[in-house]
């Protein structure tokens, strides 16, 4: 009876637990109630990528057509492997290192590689929250001090005039960026106090465990959807608002054809839900056993999605009164005879039909002389809507147009800073929670061990908050967390569907539920969603090999943006994290073989010092416990 023998299983397990209460966190006692598991599960998977890059791969491949795509990849890999992570978790009530552990003693450099992983991510995540913050305390005045170029006595400065306000501002004001990666320069002191402030929220909020860190959940997962839902229905009354969400949604099936596009759908996918951190496990190891994390996988999942929808919305309703206001400055600003457009009246800029000049500069206006130009809203609409480039730049030139601007500007970074907190909080439960769940002396010292690592990333965090900090953040983001985190959840995919066995799997799920999934989650997790995730290695892998990897640089002399290809040593530098945050998966099989050889070798011996006498009877000799434990050593090995 393979229920009964998982029922067995689990309670010798928490048997165990209970035996070994002093070496189990406080904390697992578990959540308060559902509402706080959720709030946490949700906070986690909703980020910053739902707002700054979602958008952006909507609308740059194939607006709608990219929607179908994601929602497929989705359901068919996302959601499942959402699930696998969601039941592994609840089943064994450990931390990533535990329930890999637990399956196979040589599978655990699996949780320790997404214990590493979550460093790496930490470390410049809380960047982004000290850059928030800055703004955030920049906007507390009126004008914003993005909105005008400074100036140097009556000269306005040349770097802000050849760009923009808000470029110039991010750029020189806030990073004070160098021109390229090589030229290091001196710390920003005022990013290096912010990225103090933001560690010591992270702190205060973990301090006592999800305990405390769920009472700040309570506002930094439901603030940000009252934010966004304030600048939908602001941003829908905005000139220009219907014009860059059709731009958004038209659909371009043609596509589906390109090979990227399927790449950067099923990485949006992976990233989204937060596959391979641990922090999902970490979270649903503190459910009770009978939660139905089946409904929980397309509950978090489909808030996830419509988030991303909403978050779309808003920036190109917000981007698209931008990019009309550009687009209209640009028609009026055409320096040409108005005897040649009769039909237009250029001293009322309201009433320039865009659509109207874009079909007559299509006819005629390359045979009309001057300063003309097309003016395109397409065009228009794809600067800078990236990454930082949507949240520190367009973005917030589009709030500095807005009545009442500094107030728009506080909540859209506020809602910035509780987004980022929220998975802040989840990513540092996935280093804590698995080494306090494997540690004894750290499991009774957490708190110590949640202020040492604060401080630990707030020290390698310096690094980021020198001139050239941003540029060492676009690295981190890009290649220290994608390709390891891919081959994470590959080993957790072939472990749990191949080694441990699909079926089993389903088995203990069934003892946890009550009820047995449906039998597609077998082929998905052996097939579909293993190929799917070792395709996606494989592009990912072969695009960074083919193509030398890039930044974004600020030119200080053309006051513009370029693409520069990174030097030898940073190239080692990405090597090195990728390197460094897979090792543990071969160090931890290598030790584990090891470790059974040594254990295999000093019972051999151990047996050789007693003499094997035959019985014909069944009387019990000293040998009939330890054939009992070899027999039971041997079937534990071949589940392992």
């Amino acid at each position: 009876d393979e229920n009964g023998k998982f029922k067995s299983e689990l309670n010798g397990y928490a048997g165990e637990e209970s035996q070994q209460g002093s070496t189990e966190p406080a904390a697992r006692a578990g959540w308060n109630s559902k509402v706080e598991y959720f709030l946490a599960q949700v906070g986690f998977s909703v980020g910053l990528g739902n707002v700054w890059r979602f958008p952006y791969l909507c609308h740059q491949n194939g607006g709608g057509a990219f929607l179908l795509l994601y929602v497929l990849l989705m359901l068919v890999v996302g959601i499942p492997l959402f699930f696998l992570e969601l039941a592994a978790g609840q089943a064994i009530r450990q931390g990533s290192i535990g329930v890999w552990r637990y399956i196979s003693p040589r599978l655990a450099g699996i949780g320790y590689s997404s214990c590493v992983v979550c460093f790496f991510v930490a470390l410049y995540y809380n960047v982004i929250l000290a850059w928030s913050l800055f703004y955030l305390g920049n906007s507390f005045q009126y004008p914003l001090p993005w909105e005008q170029c400074p100036k140097q006595g009556n000269l306005t400065v040349k770097e802000c005039e050849k760009s923009s306000p808000t470029s110039y501002f991010w750029y020189r004001k806030a990073l004070d960026v160098t021109d390229s990666i090589d030229e290091t320069g001196s710390f920003n002191t005022y990013i290096v106090c912010c990225l103090l402030a933001a560690w010591t929220i992270v702190c205060l909020g973990m301090f006592k465990g999800i305990k405390s860190s769920v009472k700040v959940m309570y506002f930094s997962s439901i603030f940000p959807y009252v934010v966004l839902f304030c600048f939908l229905i602001r941003g829908l009354m905005l000139d220009g608002a219907l014009e860059g969400i059709s731009y958004m949604f038209y659909p371009k099936l043609e596509i589906w054809a390109d090979i990227q596009v399927w790449r950067q759908a099923a990485t949006q996918v992976f990233f989204a839900l937060g596959l391979g951190f641990g922090s999902i496990i970490a979270y649903s190891s503190y459910n009770p056993k009978n939660n139905n994390c089946h409904r929980d996988a397309f509950t978090v999942s489909a808030i996830n999605f419509l988030t991303s929808v909403l978050a779309t919305l808003v920036v190109f309703a917000v981007l698209g009164f931008r990019a009309k206001g550009k687009v209209v400055e640009c028609v009026v600003s055409g320096d040409v005879d108005t005897i040649l457009i009769p039909h237009f009246n250029f001293s009322d800029p309201g009433s320039v039909s865009v659509e109207d000049y874009t079909v007559w500069f299509k006819q005629h206006g390359h045979d009309v002389p001057g300063n003309l130009t097309e003016c395109d809203l397409e065009k228009e609409m794809q600067k800078g809507v990236e990454g930082t480039g949507l949240a520190f730049i367009a973005f917030t030139e589009a709030m500095s147009l807005l009545p009442g601007s500094p107030f728009w500007s506080a909540l859209f970074f506020l809602m910035l800073l509780n987004l980022g907190l929220s998975t802040m909080f989840g990513t540092m439960e996935g280093i804590l929670a698995p080494l306090t769940d494997r540690f004894k002396t750290l499991a009774k010292n957490k708190t110590k061990l949640t202020i040492f690592s604060c401080i630990i990333g707030f020290l390698i965090g310096l690094l980021f908050t020198q001139r050239c900090g941003n540029y060492f953040v676009m690295m981190f983001d890009d290649y220290s967390a994608t390709l390891p985190l891919i081959i994470v959840v590959v080993f957790e995919t072939f472990s749990v569907s191949w080694l441990y066995g699909a079926d089993r799997f389903l088995d203990d799920i069934e003892g946890m539920l009550g009820w047995r999934p449906h039998v597609i989650y077998k082929y998905l997790w052996k097939y579909i969603c293993l190929l799917a995730m070792l395709g996606l290695l494989a592009a990912t892998t072969i695009r960074m090999f083919i193509t030398r990897p890039t930044y974004m640089a600020w030119n200080q002399d053309k006051a513009s943006e370029e693409y520069l290809k990174y030097p030898g040593w940073a190239l080692a530098v990405m090597a090195l994290l990728i390197i460094f945050a897979m090792m543990p998966v071969p160090v931890a099989l290598i030790h584990a073989v090891l470790q059974d050889r040594t254990k295999l070798t000093s019972r051999d011996t151990e047996i050789g010092r007693y003499s094997i006498v035959n019985t014909d009877d069944k009387c019990e000799t000293p040998m009939t416990d330890m054939s009992d434990l070899d027999q039971r050593s041997t079937t534990a090995a071949s589940f392992s």
